[in-house]
């Protein structure tokens, strides 16, 4: 069976189904899925378990409503920052660490439809992103200058989510059970690379190299954005099998979510590259 790549999403209900479908694709058959390890999957949601099931609307809408909270909390955030920059290391460490928490306890908690937890998420992580974007370009803390940078990878960030999109409608490329562990694999040796190099630069100046604006932190940070980027399509195909199993509506709350993480690692990395090049 194929899972996210996000723990979001590998939380969510799942169903299994042949072939692929366009997101947002209703069709029945999950009465003959199977679930990983060869344990049998949940049954589809009738109407006893929601008076309505999820559609493409419902993720649609809460999707754009989580970012519209994000973007309005990121903009605040910044300007507050801006106007006090002591502000700004506060807002990265408790934005960034507050939501941390909530997303372990929206995924171990099954609490991802809660929308006051995808709200409060997106609330945090939003005053969490608009300071890091100020530091990223307010020469004061180091930055390259410009907030130029930020539409750029804002834009860069949509971008990618949208051309994934497009990827995923047209099946030009197929999301297998081979994709899915060349996915999932890859994002374990980042997030391990990740660490050995916060390690390391307790000790080394630069860690191992990889967030010190050098090629290999180039090479990096490229890697990441595919990852990402490859971490849409297994995001759009669970969507999709949630859709087909009946899910209930508020079960588009969790896919909301899971996508929102997605987008927050997409725009920080496409942020850092791009303040890779403006450095040189």
């Amino acid at each position: 069976m194929r899972t996210s790549s996000n723990p979001v999403f590998r939380n969510l209900p799942k169903q299994t189904g042949g072939g692929y479908a366009s997101f947002g694709s209703a069709a029945a058959g999950a009465g003959a899925a199977t679930q990983q390890f060869g344990q049998p999957a949940p049954q589809p949601y009738t109407t006893a378990d929601s008076q309505r099931a999820m559609t493409i609307d419902d993720v649609v809408t809460k999707t754009g409503v989580t970012l519209g909270v994000l973007t309005v909390a990121a903009i605040i955030s910044y300007v507050m920052a801006s106007n006090n920059p002591s502000l700004a290391p506060m807002f990265v460490i408790g934005g960034g660490l507050i939501g941390f928490v909530l997303v372990l306890v929206a995924t171990f908690g099954r609490k991802m439809d809660n929308p006051a937890i995808v709200l409060a998420y997106a609330a945090f992580e939003g005053f969490f992103l608009g300071a890091l974007s100020l530091m990223f370009t307010s020469i004061q803390f180091g930055g390259v200058g410009g907030s130029a940078l930020i539409a750029q990878a804002v834009l860069g960030t949509f971008g990618v989510f949208f051309g994934m999109l497009v990827v995923y409608k047209t099946g030009a490329i197929r999301v297998t059970p081979r994709l899915t562990r060349m996915v999932v694999g890859a994002l374990i040796g980042v997030v391990v690379l990740m660490l050995g190099n916060l390690i390391a630069s307790f000790f080394t100046p630069g860690g191992l190299g990889l967030r010190d604006g050098g090629t290999l932190a180039i090479v990096f940070s490229l890697v990441c954005i595919g990852i990402a980027a490859f971490s849409f399509l297994l995001d759009f195909d669970q969507a999709d099998r949630l859709i087909r199993a009946q899910a209930p509506a508020k079960a588009a709350w969790g896919v909301a979510l899971g996508l929102t993480i997605t987008l927050v690692w997409l725009y920080i990395e496409i942020l850092r590259l791009l303040s890779y090049f403006q450095n040189d």
